[in-house]
């Protein structure tokens, strides 16, 4: 082999052997979590999942990948992999109450908006051969959306003289919208003509395919009060800061049948 081929197979070898799991058989003991890490590829001849047992995906790759040779489940067994719940929104900073006579209320900060949820995984599940002795979730919904930040209140104005009004409120921050629900991933089963797997879903197989729930907005900053003065020269209040909106609900994902 040229010097140059070998170089290059000996930097392209280390690269796959990383990018999948390969076992010859996989026990999962009730309630244990196995997680496929860095990986998006898990290959087993025989996989076994006892009770309550789960496999969590890796969710920073768009496809995962769980091809088995035989593949026992057990009750309430998890496939997870579900996007990620976006952060809620900051909070906006409350406005600066005048300190001196007669001075403005600052207006209140305006809350961020929640961060979107991710998007589901999308799953290729390649079985030659199912045993299913109780229930199997399978779930690629996408995460919720986070709630947006409440708005900031306004300060308050200072007192009046006789020499001038008092100060007037500042206006409170608008909130931050809720983040959009993340879009669910696909569900692609792999498996031989006469296998009962598609029977079983909706009833032993469970697939949670949903769009995330968008996140919530956030409230409208309240108003600063205006400062009162001498002979009812006060100062006007502020305005309270607009409500955020909702965000929007992600999309629901496919469930595939493909024949091996």
């Amino acid at each position: 082999m040229p010097r140059p081929v070998a170089l290059l197979t000996l930097l392209i070898l280390p690269f796959f052997s990383l990018a999948q799991i390969r076992v010859t058989k996989l026990v999962l003991k009730p309630n244990e979590q196995f997680s496929l890490g860095q990986s998006d590829i898990l290959v087993a001849d025989t996989l076994i999942m006892m009770d309550s047992s789960r496999i969590v995906l890796n969710k920073l790759k768009r496809d995962n990948f769980i091809h088995v040779k035989v593949a026992i489940f057990g009750t309430n067994c998890v496939i997870d992999g579900k996007g990620v719940e976006g952060k809620p929104g900051r909070a906006g900073r409350r406005g600066a109450t005048a300190t001196g006579p007669c001075q403005n209320g600052t207006a209140g900060r305006n809350g961020t908006p929640g961060l979107q949820g991710t998007s589901g995984v999308n799953l290729f599940l390649y079985l030659e051969e199912v045993r299913l002795n109780g229930r199997l979730i399978v779930d690629v919904s996408g995460g919720d959306g986070g709630p947006g930040g409440d708005g900031g209140p306004g300060g308050n104005g200072s007192s009046g003289t006789v020499h001038c009004n008092g100060g007037n409120g500042g206006n409170g921050g608008y909130a931050g919208i809720g983040g959009n629900g993340g879009n669910s991933g696909t569900i692609t089963f792999s498996v031989p003509k006469n296998s009962p797997v598609k029977k079983w879903v909706g009833d032993m197989i469970v697939l949670r395919n949903y769009g995330g729930y968008p996140g919530v907005n956030g409230r409208g900053g309240t108003r600063g009060s205006g400062g009162t003065g001498p002979n009812h020269k006060n100062g006007k209040d502020g305005v309270p800061g607009s409500e955020g909106e909702r965000g929007i609900v992600g999309t629901k994902g496919t469930v595939n049948f493909e024949a091996i």
